[in-house]
């Protein structure tokens, strides 16, 4: 049955409801001038340091509207009221009110609804949080001090605590932590969260160890289902570029894996929860990069993160990739702010392969802890970071400092595409040999320079090639545009790396133009048999592009590692500008026969052998300050048979222990804080020491100095290894 409501008592219902509401929101919504609350924990004079405090609004500001609201309606429905009893009222015009107001009852019964369940759910929480509270506060007793004791084992507590009462504020991750200005939750935060001051009664600190024992040993994978799901839902060019590697690559990587599971030396490591994050690709900068991606623009980077994503996974580690900050922050429990403080709870990973880039953001969302966990970082440095370059004071003050160094890292935590020093570790990259194709190598000449500016000055240099062969080029070629190269050059444009290893199954000759210097392509075209012609430096040269780079390598050629690891006859080095020895070279190149090949460094199985390596052994810190002595080239002597295995101690605590091995007497020893020490002086017959271990390098030199570097033997085609491991 449907009953209608006339003016008189659908006004009066109204009035009621709204007088209900009201009541009921008012009793929820205490205003802050009315309210004034002891703050539980506080001390007496810390109450009267700081006077009365505030209670909060606690239904909130939406709750405070509504009751408002709920008033103002009311007074509407009191001069509606007095209007209907005033002579000559309009009844229809009452009727139409009454409609409008059953309107806005409607909607506010359903805002008061909305708002009820809110509040609801706010006290839930309220009191759960008060039940955590109480369980975590110790039993008051009469220790229990809020004021800062002198402890000489917390030598910074009293500084720190002053800083947070001053500006506590600037960061909201110590309101985060509880700290609330006062002395007691600022003790509690630097005792509990950090470690700057004792512990309080009662609490308990948090262990940040650098690396955790490990049951569960890591078995070797034969297939990559896992790393397809966790980067198949990837977006953009660049992670389309890693995504396409790894599937056509998943071959390679399985074979290699089944040879390691059958093979004897194959020695179980711990599995490894890792985080891969390429700094690179996160944010603004990763759009650019992919946009460079999309013009031709460096791939090493992403070959490196490629392979070493599919070697982790055949390995048996469990990974996680990121490109998203703030999917960082959440995968490290960074608390929310500026980075101020330390992350929520224990790093959830054992390892983290990250770039500088990323070496900062971590930075950024660890705050304080960032130092704890330093140990597990890896990052893929392509060309290396001398450790002059790594010791922030020392770069400083020696004028080495860079946007890239100054971490303070251990040196081999550094990994590298290919084995420039063996101060850094070589991370290196697997180069595809599944593909091959029947017939004999044609008459053809691929120039490798993916952009235009690479040809600029290199005309000569290609008619002389044009005239001996048929030139191939690849060169990004911009919408509607076309790229001008010399006559007599095919340019296809970007390609596929399908299509593009089909162009070099056909070519003869693989043809550099002296940039970009040490990329992967080199190694990739002599697997798939062709021969590498590059230009050579003379005299060698940093060049503008290692500037600001973290080394002061200088390189002889294009590509250094091809020139002296790899060489005749699959790698020609010539002056570019001397074209009848271009000419010959050549000449000589058409006249040889070449089969693929890759260096075992550079294979699956090669990549595999050496990440097992460095997972195993790369867990502690004395794995990085183990030197095996011996003289270098600094001394005019060739390497001889390794002998001598000694740890930095050895080379520093008994002085004449590496001098006189080398029948050199010492007139005068010195030790100091020098990345080309230890040294020696033939001026003077000075003898130097190092003593700093940061600083142990093989980079760098001086005219009046012969060095003392770390030497080794190391496996058939694997420099980074030794016999003796690492």
């Amino acid at each position: 049955m449907r009953l209608s409501l006339r003016p008189r008592s659908g006004c009066l219902l109204i009035c009621l409801c709204v007088s209900v509401g009201t009541l009921l929101l008012q009793s929820l919504w205490v205003p802050g001038e009315e309210s004034e609350v002891t703050p539980a924990g506080r001390s007496p004079e810390e109450q009267a340091q700081r006077g009365p405090v505030h209670g909060s609004r606690r239904g909130g500001p939406g709750v405070g509207r509504l009751a408002l609201r709920l008033e103002a309606l009311s007074a509407q429905l009191q001069r509606l009221s007095q209007e209907r009893d005033a002579p000559n009222t309009d009844p229809q015009h009452l009727h139409l009110l009454v409609q409008s107001l059953r309107q806005d009852q409607q909607g506010l019964v359903q805002s008061v609804e909305e708002q009820l369940k809110r509040i609801s759910q706010k006290i839930d929480q309220l009191s759960l949080h008060h039940r955590l509270h109480r369980e975590e506060e110790p039993p008051p007793g009469p220790l229990e001090s809020c004021s800062v004791t002198l402890d000489p084992r917390y030598p910074a507590c009293s500084e720190k605590v002053e800083f947070l009462r001053v500006r506590w504020q600037l960061d909201p991750c110590y309101a985060f932590y509880g700290v609330d200005g006062t002395t007691c939750s600022i003790l509690t935060y630097l005792s509990q969260v950090e470690d700057f001051c004792p512990l309080r009664l009662g609490r308990n600190q948090s262990v940040l160890p650098c690396f955790v024992s490990h049951s569960p040993q890591a078995e070797i994978r034969t297939t990559l289902s896992l790393l397809h799901e966790e980067i198949g839902s990837s977006r953009g060019p660049a992670l389309g570029f890693v995504r396409s590697r790894v599937e056509q690559m998943s071959r390679e990587w399985i074979q290699a894996g089944l040879r390691m599971k059958q093979s004897s030396n194959n020695t179980a490591s711990p599995q490894m929860k890792v985080l891969l994050y390429p700094g690179v690709l996160a944010g603004p900068a990763g759009q650019r990069f992919g946009s460079m991606v999309e013009r031709g623009g460096p791939l090493g980077e992403l070959v490196q993160w490629a392979d070493l994503s599919a070697c982790l996974t055949i390995l048996g580690h469990n990974l996680t990739l990121s490109t998203s900050r703030d999917h960082l922050h959440s995968l490290i429990g960074a608390a929310p702010g500026g980075g101020s403080c330390p992350i929520q709870r224990p790093l959830p990973f054992d390892l983290i392969y990250t770039d500088y880039h990323g070496l900062a953001h971590l930075q950024g969302a660890m705050g304080l802890t960032f130092q704890h966990y330093q140990c597990r970082f890896r990052i893929l440095d392509s060309f290396g970071t001398e450790p002059a370059f790594n010791m922030g004071s020392y770069a400083r003050s020696h004028g080495y400092r860079t946007l890239w160094g100054s971490w303070g890292l251990q040196p081999l935590q550094y990994m590298t595409m290919f084995p420039h020093t063996p101060d850094n570790s070589l991370m290196g990259f697997a180069v595809r040999q599944g593909v091959r194709t029947e017939g004999r190598k044609h008459n053809v000449a691929v120039v490798y320079g993916k952009q235009q500016y690479m040809w600029q000055g290199m005309a000569d240099y290609i008619q002389v090639l044009s005239n001996e062969m048929e030139v191939h080029a690849t060169v990004y070629q911009p919408p509607g545009g076309s790229a001008p190269l010399p006559p007599n050059v095919t340019n296809h444009g970007l390609l596929a790396q399908d299509h593009f290893h089909r162009l070099l199954h056909r070519a003869k000759v693989f043809v550099g133009l002296g940039f970009p210097y040490e990329g992967p392509a080199p190694i990739e075209a002599l697997a798939l048999g062709c021969v590498f012609l590059q230009p050579s430096l003379t005299p060698p040269n940093s060049s503008s592009f290692y500037r600001g780079k973290p080394t002061t390598r200088e390189v002889s050629s294009q590509h250094p590692y091809a020139e002296h690891f790899v060489g005749k006859p699959y790698v020609w080095t010539v002056d570019a500008s001397n074209l009848t020895a271009v000419r010959q070279s050549i000449r000589d190149i058409k006249l040889t026969q070449v089969k693929p090949f890759t260096p075992r460094e550079f294979t699956c199985a090669g990549m595999l052998e050496r990440l097992q390596a460095y997972i195993t052994h790369q867990v502690s810190q004395d794995q990085y300050n183990q030197w095996n002595t011996h003289d270098t080239q600094h001394l005019k002597r060739p390497p001889v048979s390794r002998l001598h295995h000694l740890i930095t101690l050895l080379i520093n605590h008994i002085p004449s222990g590496p001098f006189s091995r080398l029948g050199l007497s010492c007139s005068a020893r010195e030790q100091e804080v020098n990345h080309l020490f230890p040294a020696y002086s033939p001026w003077g017959r000075r003898c130097g020491l190092q003593a700093e271990p940061l600083l142990f390098s093989c980079a760098g030199s001086d005219p009046q100095l012969r060095r003392l570097c770390p030497c080794r033997t190391h496996l058939p085609g694997q420099v980074a290894l030794s016999p003796h491991g690492l």
